[in-house]
């Protein structure tokens, strides 16, 4: 039996998995005899690693600048020189005025958003998951409303849904997306 390591299906046989497509065996390259065909034209160069002659054209600069000559410095009398010039006595103070606290706590905290999560891609509005049903795109974090009544636990190998990140999953393995076990019925 092959498992997939993607979505964790198993099938009996196959090169990639029926369900997400995931390549299952790698296989290498099959070895052809390969023989030079008689109607071809060889080129005229012995090989690819052959030794060119090369030689340097005499007119041609080596640098892509020539060498600057001696030339007297000149001063310009249009320059500003007062911005160049080092600052001498600056006196540095705090300013007074500026608050470097925190704001005291009121002890009110902003409450995070339940309900239904709106994909921020497509639009689409669902009641719980991590990741989008239609684009498949991770939704915003958000805490899931408790259920009011306790579901039973589904049993070992049945699809149910994560209860940390409620992306689908099956009962008593790990899940895909955050790696935790998903519990399930004994």
């Amino acid at each position: 039996m092959i498992i997939c390591p993607v979505c964790e299906h198993q099938q009996a046989q196959g090169a990639e998995c029926e369900v997400c497509g995931k390549k299952l065996i790698a296989t290498g390259p099959v070895a052809v005899a390969v023989a030079p065909m008689a109607e071809l034209e060889q080129t005229q160069l012995a090989g690819g690693r052959a030794p060119v002659p090369v030689a340097a054209i005499p007119d041609l600069e080596l640098t892509a600048q020539q060498a600057v000559p001696a030339v007297a410095v000149q001063a310009m009398p249009d320059m500003d020189t007062g911005r160049a010039t080092a600052a001498l006595n600056v006196v540095v103070a705090p300013i007074p005025d500026v608050d470097t606290g925190r704001a005291a706590s009121d002890g009110h905290r902003t409450a995070a958003p339940v309900g239904p999560v709106v994909c921020r891609y497509c639009r689409n509005v669902q009641e719980s998951g991590a990741v989008c049903e239609r684009c498949g795109m991770r939704l915003p974090k958000v805490r899931m409303a408790q259920p009011a009544v306790a579901e039973k636990l589904p049993q070992s190998g049945e699809r149910t849904s994560c209860p940390k990140c409620h992306s689908p999953a099956y009962a008593g393995r790990a899940c895909v997306t955050c790696s935790t076990l998903v519990p399930a019925a004994d």
